[in-house]
């Protein structure tokens, strides 16, 4: 835990109103779903081919399935996206005036690959038109593929507008003089600082039955034991249960399962708003510190007071 004042610079949060991601290092993620599909109908719908024989026009976006996203971390843009999309077309032969219909399916459009790499498939309803079905599998489909270049630029500049701020390079000499002045009273505001965090699952066999195990975690002297830091434990329905096991500025929630087994019992553990940085370590301090000073107090449960 750093002391107020002289934590690393870049958790420092000052110079901006509203205090949040200074210099662009904590993570931070924008859902581009919504946004994606309006712009894909944007782009796509209204292409159209044409040459000697006949015209297509993509007429209809019959479906867009899937998600997308963007991400900063450390002044970085990370992009996530995944479709399903199938569009309808039609299109005239000039010379007859006959008109057909079909659709261009691309079943796997992700960051994974190229455009030019991405499958995408034509198909014409029965009859006879199959110069319009091979224009579209080569002009349409060229086109199509631009409308979709066009989509991931649009992607990396249009939507993520504001999302990388304006990084400090040097302070003025005005704002140095202000920090100076008030090096007495206080040096930094930290207003709202999100980090991020993951959710921990874990799974442990103990040696004893259910209501030992249980027992050991709703005793405030046994929990202070294991855990070796102070308590609060109230063992009823809307009760309170925390300890102070990590030296963080931050809370992490633990929601503790326990399953009866032949002989045994298992614990299932969720511990949700561990900071990143600090999940493998939790999950040592559980495995290492915790579970191994729980199974000494089911062996020596009935004489808790022989633990040191």
């Amino acid at each position: 835990m750093a002391k107020w004042g002289h934590g690393d610079p870049r958790w420092i949060v000052e110079e901006r109103a509203d205090g949040t991601n200074v210099n662009n290092w904590h993570w931070t993620e924008r859902d581009a779903t919504n946004w994606s599909k309006g712009k894909l109908r944007e782009l796509l719908v209204g292409v159209m081919v044409e040459n000697e024989v006949g015209s297509c026009e993509i007429s209809d976006l019959k479906q867009v399935e899937g998600e997308a996203s963007c991400s900063s971390r450390k002044g970085k843009l990370i992009f996530f996206y995944e479709w399903n999309i199938k569009l309808s077309w039609k299109g005239i032969i000039k010379e007859s005036g006959a008109k057909h219909r079909g659709s261009v399916e691309i079943p796997h459009l992700s960051e994974e690959n190229e455009v030019d790499d991405t499958e995408i498939n034509v198909s014409k309803k029965k009859g006879d038109g199959d110069s319009l079905k091979e224009l579209m599998k080569t002009a349409g489909v060229a086109k199509v593929r631009e409308a979709l270049e066009n989509y991931l630029k649009a992607l990396k500049t249009e939507f993520t507008t504001g999302m990388i701020l304006p990084t400090k390079i040097a302070p003025t000499r005005e704002l140095t003089a202000k920090r100076k002045l008030s090096e007495h009273t206080f040096q930094v505001r930290a207003v709202g600082v999100r980090i991020p965090t993951v959710t921990i699952h874990m799974r442990e066999m103990f040696d004893t039955a259910v209501e030992q195990l249980y027992s050991i975690f709703t005793t405030k002297d046994l929990v202070q034991k294991f855990s070796k830091s102070s308590a609060v434990i109230k063992a009823e329905k809307g009760g309170k249960f925390q300890i102070n096991c990590f030296v963080w500025e931050h809370y992490a929630t633990v929601a503790l399962i326990f399953v009866p087994v032949v002989g045994q019992t298992e614990l299932q553990l969720n511990c949700k708003g561990v900071p990143v940085c600090k999940e493998e370590s939790t999950r040592q301090c559980w495995e290492k510190q915790h579970f191994e000073e729980i199974k000494r107090f089911t062996v020596t449960f009935g004489n808790p007071e022989q633990l040191d």
